[in-house]
């Protein structure tokens, strides 16, 4: 019997009700079955993210190590496997097998204890970032994958009710700046297959290359939409603008549009804030500040 980590549980009830008991309940069965059905063993504790159960596992029938992922579906990860089977290990971790039905996954198994947060110098971490995403963005999104300008567009009609409900005038200007330069890319997204959430604990080391992705949340569209999580982990102040020069030329990105992309993340961020009724974090305010005010030359 594996133990379900109570974290897990709570997150599932907290973000998915009755359909998160449900999953939790039924996670024993879940794996038993999924053992047998991919002949494989348990090889370890049991790690978990917010949503996702990671069973570290052994293929009985050659030995190799691999994770058992287990989740329940939604909007964000109903594309993973298929940008994993695209990206076929070239700078993400590698899928084994997949289970429509169940959302359920077999990952090549990487090094768990060695994130891309363990590196010390934050600049180092910055410029793995964007080489995996210039590499994992090469790739054209695959027909059906949920699309850029279709969220986009979604923020942008939510804003004018979100902008009543903020009482501070300069945070309400910063968020009608963000939607304002949105509004102004939000009809050419792009088409590129998107990471959407690759910050440094979403990169692992392995034996077969130095870093590699894991656990995309994918979608369709301009590759400048993938640059916030790098500028918001770990964050530093002073950084913000180097880490965004740094990222726009190892993609290759125009600025201008990037910028522009970047505080559509932003407005991303402050949405949900302020439709769960929470405040908008001062650092991510901090960060549309220098960006707004940044004007570096094209590489």
């Amino acid at each position: 019997m594996i133990d379900i980590p109570e974290e897990l549980a709570a997150t599932q009830e907290l973000y998915n009700g009755d359909r998160g008991r449900k999953f939790i309940t039924g996670l024993p069965t879940l794996i038993e079955d999924f053992l047998e059905r991919w002949d494989l063993r348990p090889d370890g504790t049991p790690m978990h993210g917010v949503t996702a159960l990671v069973l570290p596992v052994v293929r009985r029938s050659d030995g190799t190590p691999a994770v058992l992922k287990l989740q329940l579906l939604d909007e964000e990860s109903a594309g993973e496997p298929v940008a994993l089977r695209l990206w076929d290990g070239d700078g993400a971790v590698r899928l084994l097998d997949h289970d429509p039905a169940t959302h359920t996954m077999l990952l090549e198994r990487l090094d768990s204890t060695r994130m891309l947060s363990t590196l010390p110098s934050t600049r180092d971490a910055v410029l793995v970032i964007a080489g995996l995403l210039a590499h994992l963005t090469a790739t054209p999104a695959p027909a059906g994958m949920r699309r850029l300008g279709d969220i986009a567009h979604a923020m942008l009609d939510r804003t004018p009710a979100a902008l009543k409900r903020i009482p501070d005038p300069g945070i309400r200007h910063t968020v009608a700046d963000c939607a304002a330069a949105l509004r102004e890319v939000a009809d050419e997204p792009g088409d590129r297959l998107l990471h959407w959430d690759l910050h440094d604990e979403n990169v692992l080391a392995s034996d077969r290359a130095p870093w590699l992705a894991i656990d995309p949340k994918p979608l369709a569209g301009d590759p400048g939409f993938e640059l916030w999580p790098a500028l918001d982990n770990r964050f530093d102040a002073a950084e913000t603008t180097w880490r965004f020069d740094a990222m726009t030329d190892i993609l290759g990105l125009d600025r201008a549009r990037a910028r522009a992309w970047t505080l559509g993340r932003l407005l991303q961020n402050a949405l949900w804030d302020i439709e769960d009724g929470r405040p908008l974090e001062p650092r991510r305010l901090d960060i549309a500040h220098r960006l707004r005010t940044h004007r570096s030359r094209q590489p």
